[in-house]
């Protein structure tokens, strides 16, 4: 959520960021209108209740009543504006940061840099579904049958493969001072919607619970920004640092095209998400600490991949600011989307009355990032296309040999 004073104050400025998210800057017209309309029916209403303080002689009783009559009128006008205005609110998105690259759609994103050396096959190579299936690890009929389009089951060594990236993602961030945590899967629409997750409307993503407030979580991060909500925290121990495991539950309503075959768009996976609560001026800095993690993660499992800046028209609601970690995916023979690290700035903190206190005494809200250590599936996409072998085999990438007794699928 922005801040009211900046969108009062500087209302051009919020026009032109949202202008550059794609979104429509009537809004914010639209918003201060009701704002405008709200302060002077806030400032009628104070006004009449000091009056109304200045009859409590019983003879001036009925002048009382008629006041107090008015001011339940304006009271349920006012909580109309109230809600009307806070609609608006909630669909303004973030403001990008003043460095993020200007452009309308994913076409403009930036390539920071590419890592690791594609392979090269002497033999005629297979997606990780043709894979999946002649090594019996993916099976999406029987799920489809159980579940529906989209689901799948994971069998064999491919069970101990999510394992084996679980734990070597949290060796990894635990060493760091990350708090480990298996999340819920579960969130109230407070947080879901706090943190900037639509949960209807042509953008859900959210599979909500009938007859209840709750909805499956598309990723930790809502679990994550939940602990500390309503919560004011101490400077001296910011950082704060969460790694949480949880499945993630997606609608993926729409159509996106012969890339989201097999694992890489489905509607249940596992993933390891890194979340910070840092002060406003440390959160640049730990963004890109963030960054460095994830490329850790993948420069370990030796796959190739490439780093990615969002421009400002395809960083989503939340997003100040977010890089992209993109793997070469064999099958495809093209890079596709493993990792994303976002600077919230305090967009979140401000839904969630996350704050915290300066050695001053002074109470601000946080900054809040959030990081994809390693999302399960589509890691696993990118290990069976990219260490296939001839023979139809697929080997293991050397730091994950340590939690499994085989060094080779197949």
């Amino acid at each position: 959520m922005l801040d009211i004073n900046l969108i009062r104050q500087n209302p051009e400025k919020v026009k032109s960021g949202i202008a550059a998210k794609n979104s429509d800057p009537k809004l914010v017209d639209d918003f201060l209108a009701l704002d405008e309309n709200w302060r002077k029916l806030t400032k009628e209403i104070d006004d009449l209740r000091a009056e109304q303080n200045k009859f409590s002689d019983e003879r001036k009783i009925e002048q009382a009543t008629k006041i107090k009559d008015k001011i339940q009128n304006l009271e349920s006008d006012l909580k109309k504006l109230e809600q009307n205005r806070q609609n608006i609110l909630e669909q303004l998105p973030n403001l990008p940061l003043d460095d993020v690259p200007v452009g309308k759609d994913e076409s403009e994103n930036v390539v920071i840099k590419e890592v690791g050396e594609k392979p090269k096959f002497n033999f005629q190579s297979k997606d990780h579904l043709e894979l999946g299936k002649s090594l019996d690890l993916i099976d999406f009929e029987t799920a489809t049958k159980v579940s529906g389009s989209n689901f799948y089951y994971l069998k064999n060594q491919a069970v101990l493969l999510e394992l084996a990236l679980t734990n070597y993602a949290f060796d990894i961030l635990t060493k760091e001072g990350f708090t480990p945590l298996i999340t819920p899967d579960l969130a109230r629409q407070k947080f879901y919607t706090g943190t900037g997750y639509l949960p209807q409307g042509p953008e859900a993503q959210t599979y909500k619970i009938k007859d209840s407030d709750l909805g499956l979580i598309a990723t930790a991060e809502i679990t994550l920004a939940g602990i500390h909500s309503d919560e004011i925290l101490d400077e001296k121990d910011l950082p704060k640092k969460y790694a949480g495991f949880s499945h993630c539950f997606r609608l993926e309503a729409g159509s996106y095209g012969k890339y989201s075959k097999g694992l890489y768009r489905i509607h249940q996976f596992s993933k390891i998400e890194m979340y910070v609560y840092c002060s406003p001026e440390k959160s640049e800095k730990i963004h890109q600490y963030l960054l460095s993690l994830e490329e850790k993660i993948f420069q370990g499992l030796g796959i190739p991949y490439r780093v990615v800046e969002m421009c400002t028209g395809d960083l989503g609601a939340q997003a100040a600011k977010k890089y992209d970690l993109e793997a070469w995916m064999p099958g495809r023979g093209d890079w596709g989307e493993i990792t994303s690290t976002s600077n919230t700035t305090d967009y979140q903190a401000r839904r969630l009355g996350i704050r915290f206190k300066r050695k001053d005494g002074s109470v601000e809200f946080t900054y809040t990032l959030n990081g994809t250590a390693i999302a399960i599936s589509r890691t696993i996409i990118a290990i069976l296309e990219n260490y296939q072998q001839k023979d139809g085999s697929v080997l293991v990438p050397k730091v994950l040999q340590k939690y499994l007794n085989f060094k080779k699928i197949g």
